[in-house]
C-alpha cells in the first residue's frame, strides 16, 4: 500500500486514508518510506547529477538513472538490500567501489550518523534492530558504535570506482526534509575533478549490467 501511495504521489493524509479504506493501519505519522509528491516534484527536474532520496536510516527509497549507472540500480524489494548502512558494513562489493584509504573516515562517518538517529528515535523497533543487527554482523560497526560519536551528516566527499570510467569524484550535499526523516542527498561533481565528464559518460552509458544485482 506504501508504494501505491508513493506511485499516486499522494500527501500524508491522502496516504493515511488509502491505508484505511484497505482496511489496514496507516504507519506512524513520520515519513517513513513515503516520498512527499512535492519532494519527488523537485528530484524530476535534477537530471544533470545523481540524486537519491533516502530514509534517516539510509535506506535508499529512490535514486534518478545517474545515480543507477554510478552505483547500481536498486534491489526491487525494500529494505536491508537498499540500506546504505548495512550493505556498506556486510558488503564486500560495495566497499571494493571505494578506494582503501577511504574506508575508515565512510565507515567512522556511517556510525556517527547512526548515532545521532539513535539519539532522535532510539526506542523506535526499526531502529534498534538495524543497529543490534549491525553490531552482531559486523565487528567494526560494533568498535565504532562503543565510541559514542554522534554527527549528522550534512556534506561530504566521497570517491566511487566505476568499471568504465574510473574513479569518480563527488561532493555530497544533504538536504533534510522538516521532519528530519528524510534527507534529499545531491552528488555534485567535485571541484577541480574530470567527474562532470564522467557523469556525461554515464548518461550515456547507462547502467549496461555493469553493476552486480542487489540480493
Amino acid at each position: 500500500m506504501a508504494a501505491v501511495a508513493r506511485a499516486l504521489r499522494c500527501e500524508v493524509d491522502e496516504r493515511d486514508h488509502l491505508f484505511h479504506l484497505a482496511g489496514l493501519t496507516p504507519p506512524p505519522r513520520r515519513a517513513g518510506r513515503h516520498i512527499p509528491p512535492g519532494l519527488m516534484r523537485l528530484v524530476d527536474h535534477l537530471t544533470e547529477v545523481p540524486v537519491l532520496v533516502l530514509s534517516d536510516l539510509t535506506e535508499v527509497l529512490w535514486q534518478n538513472r545517474l545515480a543507477d549507472a554510478l552505483t547500481g540500480p536498486l534491489a526491487p524489494e525494500p529494505g536491508r538490500a537498499n540500506n546504505g548502512a548495512w550493505r556498506w558494513f556486510t558488503d564486500p562489493v560495495l566497499r571494493e567501489m571505494c578506494p582503501p584509504e577511504d574506508r575508515a573516515g565512510l565507515s567512522a562517518s556511517h556510525v556517527r550518523d547512526l548515532r545521532a538517529v539513535w539519539s532522535r528515535r532510539g526506542g523506535d523497533a526499526d531502529v534498534t534492530s538495524l543497529v543490534t543487527d549491525l553490531r552482531a554482523a559486523s565487528a567494526e560497526f560494533a568498535t565504532l558504535w562503543e565510541r559514542h560519536e554522534v554527527a549528522e551528516r550534512r556534506a561530504d566527499r566521497k570517491r566511487f570506482h566505476h568499471p568504465e570510467v574510473g574513479l569518480v569524484a563527488v561532493t555530497c550535499e544533504v538536504l533534510l526534509t522538516p521532519e528530519s526523516d528524510l534527507a534529499l542527498l545531491v552528488l555534485f561533481p567535485t571541484e577541480g575533478t574530470d567527474a562532470r565528464e564522467k557523469f556525461d559518460l554515464l548518461r550515456v552509458i547507462g547502467t549496461q549490467e555493469l553493476h552486480p544485482t542487489r540480493p
